[in-house]
């Protein structure tokens, strides 16, 4: 276990391999599952109020989801999560020529249309967080589904830490992940 400020890090992050290759797995992660992506309770609120600008980069039948029962819901956990389409993928999920699978909230925001790029669950992944007290734990979450991006992470010898700069560093400043890259460069062997 890693400790930066008031997070704890789990060594898988700075161990294991992974780079997404959306060529292989079609952004499944956006479709399988039992229940839609972890939501903050903050951007439960940022999907509420963003929901009529992203409508327009939605399939209709997830607007027509949404409309009916809200951007979000509380799964078996009791945790909000992001609304499902057909008990199977993510409302926000849409389709690309190739099937890829790739989220309406995040075409918004590359378009300028919106400031909130995606839920952190999603941006992070395959880290997932969870709240532990004072602390934010940080996981490294192994899902089936993702092997082809253990493969590539492999192939391209880059560790979930480095996939990951981007997210991590908005997410927990600067500061915060030079710490984490320091930890990772120098552990002892």
């Amino acid at each position: 276990m890693i400790q930066i400020d008031n997070t704890l890090l789990s060594e898988d992050i700075i161990e294991k391999k992974f780079v997404c290759d959306l060529s292989k797995c079609k952004g499944a992660c956006c479709v399988a599952g039992d229940a839609g992506a972890p939501l903050t309770d903050k951007e439960k609120q940022i999907l509420e109020e963003i929901f009529p600008i992203i409508k327009e980069y939605m399939r209709p039948e997830a607007v027509k989801s949404v409309e009916k029962n809200g951007t979000s819901y509380l799964d078996a956990e009791h945790d909000f999560v992001t609304m499902l389409v057909n008990d199977a993928e993510c409302a926000f999920t849409i389709f690309d020529e190739d099937k890829i699978a790739w989220c309406a909230i995040e075409k918004a925001f590359n378009d300028g249309k919106i400031s909130f790029r995606k839920p952190a669950s999603c941006y992070l992944y395959p880290i997932r967080t969870k709240k532990i007290g004072e602390y934010t734990a940080l996981n490294y979450d192994m899902w089936d589904i993702c092997k082809p991006a253990r493969t590539c992470g492999a192939q391209t010898d880059t560790l979930v830490y480095k996939f990951l700069e981007k997210p991590l560093t908005e997410e927990f400043g600067k500061d915060w992940y030079e710490q984490l890259k320091y930890f990772a460069e120098n552990k002892p062997k």
